[in-house]
C-alpha cells in the first residue's frame, strides 16, 4: 500500500522543498504575538489608601471653594454653581476623622 499523496510533477519533492512549501503555506497564518503589561500593584495599606484620598477630596474642595468664590453672582445660580455650591457645604471632617480597621495584623 503506497505512503502519502502521489506527486504533483514528475517526481516526489525533496525534503527541503516539502519544507519550504509548508513554510510559505502557513506564513500568513501566524497571530500576532500579545504583549501584556502588568499593572504596578499599590503598596500601601488600606489606612494608607483612605487617609489619601480623604486628603485629596479636601484638596477638590478648597479648588471648588476657589471656584466658587470667583465665579460672579449671575452664575452662581446655575446647575454648575448649585453643583459647586453642594461640594463646598460637604463636612469632610466626619471622613477625615474615621480611622479604617486595621487587617488581622496584616496593616
Amino acid at each position: 500500500m503506497p505512503r502519502g499523496q502521489k506527486p504533483q510533477g514528475e517526481q516526489a519533492l525533496s525534503n527541503a522543498e516539502r519544507q519550504a512549501r509548508y513554510r510559505a503555506r502557513h506564513e500568513g497564518n501566524k497571530p500576532k504575538p500579545v504583549v501584556r503589561y502588568r499593572r504596578p500593584t499599590d503598596r500601601r495599606t488600606r489606612p494608607q489608601r483612605w487617609n489619601d484620598a480623604a486628603a485629596e477630596l479636601i484638596v477638590v474642595q478648597t479648588e471648588c471653594a476657589a471656584w466658587w468664590d470667583a465665579m460672579p453672582e449671575g452664575l452662581r445660580d446655575t446647575p454648575t454653581g448649585e453643583a459647586l455650591r453642594a461640594i463646598v457645604e460637604l463636612d469632610l471632617d466626619a471622613i477625615t476623622s474615621v480611622e479604617p480597621p486595621r487587617g488581622f495584623g496584616r496593616d
